[in-house]
């Protein structure tokens, strides 16, 4: 027995990849097709495409490194009880394209289904593309064991010189951390649409390093968009970047992951709050970032309640309230005036408005003076966010943050005088 133990040990030491866990710089996809091809309608309609980070198929079992969960491997009905969740859902969104992160093709924890194949296999979509994030034929530690996770790529038509590019790896961890730890990567695809070839972009951040390697993630991701861009292709990108957009009006102690339990703590984004900046000022947003700042809580995930553990869960709010519309500051000082406005206007009202305007000046004199000072540039001076942070020296992301605590700081001044 000894004897074994030590050539073990001596494999283990001179192999180069024993369990096979690295990957090359750039190296192909792995590609998928439906066993039933759907046949695909030819319309003019704009496509609709949805990113999802589908949790391996996990549904709302609490894994060991959640808040209150002690789950490590699911059992293969449970497995396939989620994905006929996630392929009703998808069907009844019925996308285009669809982005996949943390899908499972062969790992112990989701009892060895192929979640890639079995979604193209239970849903309209025809071709798919697959690039490991996460691969070793055994990880030794908390009964994991085999292991294979990473995003994917579906589509109704079929796709072309699709390339893994390997993501940076945390710096501070060490060789055996490194080695088994996560290879994120960005999958990039072509779709041979019909009309015309477009780029799919689909990527996974780092969520949990202490170093910049999520920034590094996030800037390799807008140098890959811009290398695409370049070479004259139209694409779209999505994924889970594990951050927040510029102007979120909270950074830290979220309530789904905030219990203190849990394997890893919860998110805090302080001093992240403009590392996406180069994303939004490089490049079109599917929800404008004016948009969000205006009310953010529309895009925030919903978090309901399972006993007493929340729940992340922002389709469900989606579903339950539908989208909200998102307006800016003039606009609603505008409403409030329409509020008390007649089609004819009688002197009362007018001296109304008169004395509400007043108030509103006197309310963004009474804002603290780094609110005042941001009010006043973007909303009398008509300042762009960027003339705006060069002016006052302080990042864009800042700029943002400001202003949305500047207006809700303002609302509440108003509320008095709204209410008569």
């Amino acid at each position: 027995m000894s004897n074994r133990i030590l050539l073990i040990l001596l494999w283990l030491l001179t192999a180069c990849d024993p369990f096979h866990t690295q990957f090359d710089d750039v190296e192909k996809a792995h590609n998928y097709r439906a066993h039933e091809l759907t046949p695909v309608a030819t319309s003019t309609d704009p496509l609709k495409i949805v990113t999802w980070n589908i949790k391996y198929g996990g549904g709302r079992i609490l894994f060991f490194w959640e808040c209150g969960g002690s789950v490590g491997n699911m059992t293969k009905a449970e497995v396939v009880h989620n994905l006929e969740g996630l392929a009703d859902k998808i069907r009844e969104l019925s996308p285009d394209i669809l982005l996949l992160q943390e899908a499972d093709v062969q790992s112990k924890r989701s009892a060895y289904v192929d979640q890639v194949q079995y979604l193209l296999d239970h849903t309209h979509l025809n071709y798919g593309v697959y690039a490991s994030a996460w691969k070793a034929d055994f990880i030794p530690s908390d009964g994991i064991g085999r292991m294979d996770s990473g995003n994917a790529i579906l589509s109704r038509w079929p796709l072309s010189n699709s390339e893994r590019i390997a993501l940076p790896l945390i710096g501070n961890y060490s060789f055996i951390e490194k080695y088994f730890y996560l290879k994120r990567n960005i999958l990039k695809t072509e779709v041979l649409h019909p009309s015309r070839t477009f780029a799919v972009v689909n990527v996974h951040t780092e969520a949990f390093a202490e170093d910049s390697t999520k920034l590094d993630h996030l800037a390799r991701f807008a140098q890959v968009l811009a290398e695409v861009s370049a070479a004259g292709l139209p694409f779209v990108a999505g994924g889970d970047l594990n951050s927040i957009p510029p102007g979120s009006p909270q950074v830290a102690d979220f309530p789904d992951d905030n219990c203190g339990d849990a394997r890893f703590e919860g998110d805090d984004y302080t001093g992240e709050e403009d590392w996406l900046d180069p994303l939004y000022t490089q490049f079109h947003s599917a929800i404008p970032l004016s948009d969000f700042q205006a009310i953010p809580g529309a895009f925030f995930s919903f978090v309901g309640s399972d006993g007493d553990l929340p729940w992340n869960r922002c389709l469900d709010y989606l579903e339950r309230h539908g989208p909200r519309r998102s307006v800016s500051l003039d606009a609603l000082i505008e409403d409030n005036h329409a509020k008390f406005a007649a089609e004819v206007e009688d002197p009362r009202e007018r001296i109304h408005k008169q004395q509400m305007a007043a108030r509103l000046h006197e309310a963004i004199d009474e804002l603290k003076p780094e609110f005042r000072e941001i009010v006043i540039m973007k909303h009398l001076q008509e300042m762009p966010y960027k003339d705006i942070a060069e002016a006052l020296e302080i990042p864009m992301g800042t700029v943002m943050s400001r202003l949305f605590h500047a207006r809700k700081a303002l609302a509440k001044l108003m509320e008095p005088h709204r209410a008569r």
